[in-house]
């Protein structure tokens, strides 16, 4: 019994010799939990939850840093213990704050957004938000926590100014307990229920410190990306491991904006034609191609681009798929001149834009995703990092907006009131030619989940008896998600035809390109938004991957250029991946570089029409494909 006593009695030391800082510290986490819940999707915006393991994960994490404070010298561990406290409490508190304020609790966007503050900026936040009424909020509660501790941690001292009769009650009160406890062997019991919890909590926690550990060695910040779309992804359950992983993100994030920035500055132009004086780029959104009526869909989600088609100045093109069917991949293989299969990494290479800078164009970027706020979810911050740096952002971009819009519409009027105002100018001289040259970026919010949020109720169409006859195995609530899908599509149809009106008139040339596709209970798939397996498989390449494209040439421009109108169409059933769009458009513009390569071109007699077209790095679409009969 004597050493089972012992046993316990060393399993129980880390916590005798930190019990202030054991309970207060594991009570500080469970009432930020409480009131600052996580979320599955770690973007610490949305879907917040209870973690299920809170409660044991919890008291395994304070049980290990209590061995580590028990190890040290009792001076040393005093002071340590203090700045544990400090900085856990101000972490804990900025956490909660940025939850009541943002309704974001920490995330590497807020983290970005602190560093790029300055000291003026700094200042008008501390005197415009941290008001009294702060105390009635939820960081209250951690004030009233931190209160209580320090009655705890000053009762000694307390004890002192007793009277030397109430000490003496005082001590005659535990002689007594001591003597009716002692034939209980409490120091045993502890300790059972000590290394019982720690067991317990050891094997259910397991796979989360894996995952974080997996997600805190990750070498990129898309690797981070990718491994958050796994279902049991890492759990950052507390404000300082949200802080941790906050800055590894940014620091990740950083390495590559620094070899995006020295690529800018060794980009070169030689000389520019201006083939094209008016460049417009549409990026649509989670857009399925198996949804689109051009591609012929059973539903009329598309009138208006198709009535744009039988004009013949609309070209669709029929074999063209996405590399990623992650956003921001996308993105980062779309901007950067790098095309998957070449050697290094995207941002080791010139972002387009930069080039049409350098030669010349005026570069517009509206965005209705990817804008620097605090409640942002990891995937738009991988995706809009290099895009908001502000070195990165003024070698891309002359116009920029600078608010986004619960429907696409708003970029038409952000669009229209920069014309007005003078920030994007289209001057002409003669019709058919203008004095500016342009590259207008529109990057839309599309069909971004969740689909009802992205169309007007007074522009729906359709309804779930819409699918009765196609989709009979279907219940009402999938059919209503599909109808939601086809709605956002179908006022996606109207975005996209009201910018190219607005360009009909001008010597210009629009593109149009959806990120990746997207499924909604596609036949056989019970899938929503996409599936971010590991293998690619010819489902998924199918619906995820393949996406909708076409070239709008405006009448003056198809008859001034010719030659161009004329490689659109032939063109138009060559296989194509978008990672290689810019040196399409490079060649469209007339920008000669070295970064152009005309074998990636689509438009161009040298074209690569064999080149594989590799989703994800690993799969090769067209292996995939089954071969036609």
């Amino acid at each position: 019994m004597t050493r089972l006593h012992r046993i316990a009695q060393f399993l129980l030391k880390p916590i005798t010799r930190n019990g202030v800082f054991f309970f207060m510290m594991y009570s500080l986490g469970i009432v930020t939990a409480l009131i600052a819940p996580s979320s599955d999707r770690v973007d610490f915006n949305s879907d917040h939850f209870l973690y299920d393991n809170l409660f044991l994960e919890l008291f395994l994490d304070t049980y290990l840093v209590c061995v580590v404070l028990a190890l040290l010298p009792h001076k040393v561990r005093i002071w340590l213990r203090r700045l544990l406290y400090v900085f856990i409490y101000a972490t804990t508190m900025a956490d909660v704050y940025c939850y009541w304020k943002f309704g974001s609790t920490l995330n590497p966007a807020m983290l970005l957004l602190v560093a790029e503050t300055d000291s003026r900026e700094a200042g008008e936040f501390l005197s415009s938000y941290l008001t009294p009424d702060v105390l009635f909020s939820p960081v209250g509660w951690i004030v009233l926590l931190i209160v209580i501790h320090a009655i705890v941690a000053l009762r000694h001292r307390w004890c002192r100014l007793f009277t030397e009769r109430q000490h003496l009650l005082f001590e005659a009160w535990k002689d007594r307990t001591r003597q009716r406890w002692q034939h209980v062997p409490v120091t045993l019991i502890s300790g059972i229920a000590v290394v019982a919890l720690l067991i317990t909590s050891a094997i259910t926690s397991w796979h989360n410190k894996v995952e974080m550990t997996r997600m805190m060695t990750a070498p990129t910040i898309g690797t981070i990306e990718h491994k958050l779309t796994a279902a049991d992804h890492a759990q950052f359950y507390l404000p300082i491991y949200r802080l941790a992983f906050s800055i590894y993100s940014n620091h990740l994030a950083s390495m590559q904006v620094e070899k995006c920035i020295a690529a800018a500055k060794n980009a070169k132009v030689d000389s520019c034609s201006y083939t094209s004086p008016t460049i417009v780029l549409i990026i649509g959104e989670s857009y399925s191609k198996a949804h689109d009526a051009q591609y012929d869909y059973f539903l009329n989600t598309t009138p208006r681009q198709k009535k744009l088609e039988r004009t013949g100045l609309l070209t669709k093109f029929t074999d063209v798929v996405s590399c990623w069917n992650l956003t921001s991949f996308v993105f980062k293989n779309v901007f950067s001149t790098h095309v998957v299969g070449e050697k290094g990494e995207w941002c080791d290479y010139p972002l387009f834009p930069e080039l049409f800078r350098k030669a010349g164009y005026h570069v517009t970027f509206l965005t209705n995703q990817f804008l620097p706020r605090a409640k942002e979810a990891v995937y738009d911050f991988s995706g809009g990092f290099f895009l908001n740096n502000p070195t990165l952002s003024e070698a891309q971009f002359d116009t920029r907006n600078s608010q986004l819009y619960r429907y696409d519409a708003g970029l038409l009027s952000d669009y229209d009131s920069k014309v007005k105002d003078g920030q994007i100018t289209i001057d002409r001289v003669r019709p058919g030619h203008e004095t500016h040259h342009n590259l207008i970026i529109f990057h839309l919010i599309g069909q971004h989940v969740s689909y009802r949020q992205r169309c007007p109720d007074n522009q729906r169409v359709f309804t779930p008896d819409d699918y009765k006859e196609h989709r009979p195995e279907l219940g009402p609530g999938r059919r209503q998600m599909i109808a939601d899908y086809d709605n956002a599509v179908h006022y996606n149809d109207s975005i996209v035809t009201a910018i190219v009106k607005r360009f009909s008139k001008r010597n210009a040339i629009v593109i149009y390109m959806p990120d990746h596709g997207e499924e909604c209970y596609e036949p056989d798939r019970n899938i929503v938004c996409r599936n971010h397996s590991a293998e690619v498989d010819w489902p998924l390449a199918h619906y995820e991957f393949e996406v909708p494209f076409w070239i709008y040439c405006s009448r003056s421009y198809a008859r001034l250029h010719p030659a161009v109108f004329q490689a659109i169409k032939a063109a138009r059933r060559k296989p194509f991946m978008t990672d290689a769009l810019p040196h399409m458009l490079l060649w469209l513009a007339g920008i000669s570089t070295k970064d152009y390569h005309a074998q990636y071109n689509l438009l161009s007699p040298e074209y690569d029409a064999s080149r594989p077209r590799i989703l994800k790095n690993k799969a090769d679409y067209d292996k995939l494909r089954p071969k036609e009969k």
